[in-house]
């Protein structure tokens, strides 16, 4: 894309855009693009490791809150405020 510099008052070359073609912002969405895939695949070498204990961590942490929904709702809302409580003061009595 041809491009001209215009000079403000402070001296800031300032570009000037001349032409606008309509393929253009599908030629940068394409680069970036591909930057994107370029980098995902260099990462994905360097952090199989770090993906698996993340993965790991995140599928464990994702099991227990679940279990933790299913037993709320097993133990109704009313069983659920008592065993609270109890919780409470057994953390109380600890300190």
């Amino acid at each position: 894309m041809p491009e001209e510099f215009v000079e403000d008052k402070e001296g800031m070359k300032i570009r000037k855009l001349v032409e606008l073609r309509t393929n253009t912002s599908k030629e940068y969405e394409d680069v970036m693009l591909g930057r994107v895939e370029e980098f995902k695949n260099k990462n994905k070498e360097k952090s199989i490791y770090n993906n698996f204990i993340q993965n790991t961590i995140v599928s464990g942490i994702g099991g227990l809150l679940e279990l933790k929904v299913n037993i709320e709702k097993s133990i109704g809302e009313d069983n659920l405020k008592i065993v609270s409580d109890l919780v409470d003061k057994l953390l109380l009595f600890g300190l």
